[in-house]
Formats: C-alpha cells, structure tokens, sequence
C-alpha cells in the first residue's frame, strides 16, 4: 500500500478523528484523546477502519497527529505485530459513503417521509462497510481499483443483495444495466477463493415462483467445494411503507404467498442438504410469522449465517429466553408491574415467555405487540417502531413501574427512534421510566427488576 497521490481525483481522506481510547491501551499511554485526529501511519492516509488496521499491524510505527488543539505531533513507537492501539474512531470511512447508483422501487431508503434526519437517506452501498459490519450491497458501483483492493486485502466475505440471477431481470429490479454482471462477478470471486453471504428480497408477481428457483439453484451452483464462494442465501419478504411511490407496481406479501414461498423453499433446502450437506438458502422468520406457521426448529438453521438479517433470529431469541428463564424465583420481595413492547407480528411467538415471568408472584409483564400507523403497516417487526408508533399505541393505557423496549428501535447507537423521536420526548409524553434491553437476559432482568431482592 503506498500513499495516496495528492494529484488523485479520487476523495482524499479526512483525519480519522478519535471517539474513544482504550483504558489500558498502547494508545493511552501515548497520551491520546477523543477529538485528536490520526493523520497517517508510517506515511499512509488511512481511506478507511479496514487501511488503519492494515497499517497498525507494522511492529516499528510513525504516527501523525493532530490533537484537539490543533496542535501537531509526530509519535514513533515500537510494538508486537498483533497489538492494537486501542484507538475507537467516530467513523469507519474516512474518504466518504459510497452511495446506492440503483432505483429499486422496493428501497426502505425511498419509502420514508422528507424532512427527517439527513443519515435516513443515505443510501449504503459501500463495499467496506458489507465487509466491515455485514451490510448489503450490490456490486454495481464498483470500479477497478475496488474489486483489486477486495482481492488484495483479502476482503471477504461479502454481503452481497442478488434478488435475481437472470440477467435482464436483476438490471429491471434495480433499474441499472450494470446489476446484470452479478453472475460474472460471482464468478470473480470464486476464481480468487473470495465468498459473499447472499440476500434475496422476494417481490411477489415479479422475482417470485420460476424466478426464485433458478435464482437460488444458479446461487447453489457457486456454494459447492472445497471454498464455496456463495456461502449462504436469505430469502426476505418485501416491506412496503404508505410513503412509497404510486404505482410502483409493488404487491405486498400476504400469508397465502408466505405459504407458497416457505413451501418452495424448504423443498429446495432439502435438495441442497441432500447434494450440498447444508440447507443453504434460509427463509428470514417474517415468513413463518406471516403465513401464521410455526418457526423452524433451531437446528434447522444450522450455524445461523444469516441471523443478522431476520433468518432464525427470533428462534434464537426464544432459545436465549428459554435459558434465561429456567430459573426463576417463586415471588418478588416487592411487586413490580412492567410493560413490554414488541412489533405485532411477533408477539404471538414471545407470548409463552411472558407467561413463564407472570408465574413469578408479584411480577406482572404486560406484553404489546404494536402495529405502525407511521410505516402503515399492521404487522410490523420490533425494528420498525418509531416514536409515534410508540406513543399512538401506548398512551392511553396503564403501563406499570417501567417501559422495557428493546435496543433494537434504535438507530445506530444514538436515542432516537427512526421517526427522529427521541427517548426523552417518549418517557415524558407518556409519563414512565423506559429502560432499553438488549438480550434475553437483559429483559428477564430488566422486568425482576435486577437487583431486587427475591425470595
């Protein structure tokens, strides 16, 4: 890696600009500081988290800073290859968001109201971030020098949004004659033992039926060997909001077309378990709890490739609950009364779990599973939510000692729900105590209300 040439058309990259520093850290001990910005290593400006990682792993460093004062500083230092700095940056991209060059009529980024936070419209499609925190893209934006850098550092595997295989109906989904190079590109990747986790988000009338056969069995075609280079394939339902545009040619899924798609489905799972030794393809849970069927077991979804996308999430969550709550005390020392807020459409699935909480004497959990009026969608999932949902549907009604809602309403660590409510403005319009939950166990604890004495 060399540094980049300053005549270069290409984004020059900002500092890096430290948010955190690690108690402890090589980076402490040479006196970093959030706000103090990382300039170059060893003469290279970092485009991004995956170069300062890159670059960090060099025993004998040069380092390049700015600190918060604007004062400049040039830091060597001699360390183990495999020890980091300890440093936490503000952002993962240091030379910008490569942005969607796609119209997918079907983009959640389209279908949103104007006029809320500037970060709910970018539209993600950056390589980088696929491979840093698993986020779907395309491919389509790539240029030359990106697909060598994937090959060069290695960055794999890849998150990679098909929706089709078939050439001239990938480029009609995305609006984009490029979409059409997906197989080619496939292609590249198993040449140089590189892998992609796939997504298919199913439009009915458009990539269902035929369509999504042979989009998952030409998938299938490049996930066999020694290096498959398609590891894994989640089949989504398409989310329609009231914002979208008209006429987009756009069918909602129903529960007759969620049985039609998890019959296709689990019928070619057992044709690739069969050749492949994997399932491969997964259906993400909204399936299930559309058509109104119960969830997979657990072991059906093997190692969960796609949890982080829905597909066996909710099982999972129903496992962590289960363990959770195999021990529980027979009473509370002091009665305690609190609510907990799920999307609808998984509510019926928590329900048992919130049974075994109420069997405790003196703890009552109360759980309501919400549509959402501001998406207009009656069966939502909990990530759905925003503030207004929140508010239309709970402020009518007794809700206890505390609000439990989980983290999952929240958008990029920040308190805000996706409508730009805030937590703040919630807890006092609907006068309570709201406690966010992460986990199984958080809500177990949360709604015992952890310390409390128990006997």
């Amino acid at each position: 890696m060399s540094a980049l040439d300053p005549e270069s058309a290409a984004p020059q990259p900002r500092p890096a600009v430290v948010a955190s520093v690690e108690q402890g850290s090589i980076g402490e001990q040479l006196g970093f500081e959030p706000g103090d910005q990382l300039l170059s290593v060893n003469g290279v400006r970092p485009r991004d988290l995956i170069d300062y990682r890159y670059l960090i792993v060099e025993e004998e460093l040069h380092l390049e800073v700015r600190d918060a004062t604007g004062a400049f500083h040039q830091v060597d230092l001699e360390k183990d290859s495999d020890d980091g700095l300890g440093l936490a940056f503000t952002e993962a991209l240091f030379d910008g968001l490569r942005q969607c060059n796609n119209r997918c009529p079907f983009c959640f980024i389209d279908q949103q109201p104007l006029g809320r936070r500037n970060s709910l419209y970018l539209k993600d499609d950056d390589y980088r971030l696929s491979f840093l925190y698993g986020s779907y893209l395309t491919l389509t934006n790539l240029k030359e020098a990106d697909w060598q850098r994937i090959e060069a550092q290695r960055l794999s595997p890849l998150f990679v949004s098909v929706h089709a295989t078939e050439p001239s109906l990938r480029a009609q989904l995305l609006k984009n004659p490029r979409a059409g190079l997906l197989l080619e590109q496939l292609k590249w990747f198993s040449e140089r033992d590189l892998q992609v986790h796939a997504q298919v988000v199913v439009c009915p009338g458009l990539n269902d039926g035929l369509a999504l056969d042979r989009t998952l069995r030409e998938l299938a075609d490049f996930g066999t060997g020694d290096w498959p280079a398609v590891l894994s394939v989640a089949v989504v339902p398409v989310g329609l909001t009231r914002f979208r545009p008209e006429e987009d040619g756009l069918l909602p899924v129903g529960s007759a077309c969620a049985r039609r798609v998890i019959s296709q489905v689990e019928l070619l799972q057992d044709q690739f378990q069969a050749v492949m030794g994997t399932r491969f393809a997964w259906l993400s849970d909204e399936w299930y709890l559309i058509a109104g069927a119960p969830l997979p077991p657990r072991s059906t979804y093997e190692d969960l490739p796609q949890q982080e996308n829905g597909v066996g999430s909710i099982r999972s969550f129903l496992e962590a609950l289960d363990q959770a709550t195999v021990i529980l005390p027979k009473r509370l020392r002091q009665p305690r009364r609190c609510s907990w807020v799920v999307g609808r459409l998984v509510e019926q699935a928590l329900g048992p779990a919130c049974e075994r909480l109420n069997a405790v004497e003196g703890l009552a959990v109360e759980l309501h599973g919400l549509p959402s009026p501001y998406w207009g969608q009656d069966q939502v999932v909990t990530g759905l939510l925003t503030g207004h949902d929140l508010l239309e549907g709970l402020k009518a009604l007794d809700l206890g000692d505390q609000l439990l809602l989980p983290s999952v309403m929240l958008r990029q660590g920040e308190l805000v729900f996706l409508d730009d409510m805030t937590l703040e403005q919630l807890s006092e319009a609907l006068q309570i105590s709201i406690r966010i939950v992460h986990g199984a166990a958080d809500i177990v604890a949360a709604a015992m209300g952890d310390g409390q004495e128990i006997h």
